[in-house]
């Protein structure tokens, strides 16, 4: 394993700023794997930290194949975390905005460049992504659809489920869609928490990446377990579930339960009287793939995503 410094900021009152990458094996520059830009995203810097100690072990062992090499970012935004900020802790801009990054930009803009250029080579790019707004989702890789063509190439990590989806416009300045202009077969992977740390889901995601560059021929280790993916698109098998009111957020399910079309998903209360002011049902019978997880919602948000039966 070597370590090396991507990217140093003088610090104005604490330590400097260093953003830390660490390699492993050589040759083609095959995988890059980045943790969190954000610092609440706890959750995605623990599984980083998973990656690097198993990615230690294997060299080690001798199992990273000759002529591969990795590279793992733990973290792009050390600050946010450290100052317990969601994003950046001077002026927060959120830094999975930034890319590809500016040299003469504002400081998340450079930042995002020095991560960018440090990264575009690779074959593949695979990034331990999280919501912006509160709630867990079922484990799953996410790719937007572009003109690369590598889709088959996902289903090699073995996780539940791959979904594509078309970048909304504010996705256009994400890590994920910057790699894919540098020719990069990017990949977002999601765990079922951000701000809590799950090890039974960091523990499968941490499985699938070993289980992508085992069936890539980067990594020659022995692997349990995996799913057979379902791919689904995120236009035509997910539908959202929006609030008709603000209030109390009380779920009736959670992630991963199967409804029935007109079940009760959840309730909102009233946050001075306590009554329910509404009712939440399911539209269509599938399955729970995304919930709001925060205390209170407002109206018209989108609280719940079904991949809906008939997919």
């Amino acid at each position: 394993m070597r370590e090396i410094n991507l990217f140093q900021m003088g610090g104005l009152y604490r330590d400097d700023f260093n953003v830390k990458g660490f390699v492993f094996g050589s040759g083609k520059k095959s995988v890059c794997i980045v943790g969190p830009t954000r610092g609440n995203e706890y959750q995605q810097q623990f599984i980083a930290s998973r990656i690097v100690k198993r990615l230690k072990e294997l060299e080690e062992a001798g199992e990273i194949n000759e002529g591969y090499e990795i590279m793992v970012i733990p973290s792009t935004n050390p600050y946010s975390m450290n100052t317990k900020k969601k994003f950046w802790s001077i002026d927060s801009t959120d830094m999975n905005r930034m890319f590809p990054g500016r040299s003469n930009g504002v400081t998340t803009e450079i930042i995002a460049k020095n991560v960018y250029d440090a990264t575009k080579d690779y074959e593949y790019g695979i990034q331990f992504a999280a919501l912006i707004t509160s709630g867990s989702f079922l484990p799953h890789v996410r790719i937007f659809k572009s003109e690369l063509e590598y889709s088959e190439c996902a289903t090699d990590f073995m996780m539940p489920y791959v979904v594509t989806s078309n970048p909304h416009p504010d996705e256009r300045r994400t890590l994920n869609y910057s790699w894919q202009l540098s020719g990069v077969k990017a990949f977002s992977i999601y765990s079922t928490s951000t701000d809590e740390i799950d090890r039974n889901s960091a523990h499968l995601v941490l499985r699938s990446v070993l289980l992508f560059m085992k069936n890539r021929g980067i990594i020659n280790t022995e692997i349990l377990g995996g799913y057979e993916s379902d791919v689904l698109s995120e236009t035509d098998d997910i539908i959202s579930v929006r609030t008709p009111a603000a209030g109390f957020f009380v779920s009736k399910v959670k992630v991963g339960f199967e409804v029935s079309k007109g079940d009760l998903l959840a309730e909102i209360h009233d946050p001075f009287t306590d009554e329910i002011i509404s009712e939440i049902f399911a539209p269509a019978s599938g399955v729970v793939f995304f919930m709001h997880s925060a205390p209170m919602t407002y109206s018209h948000t989108a609280v719940f995503k079904l991949i809906i039966k008939n997919c």
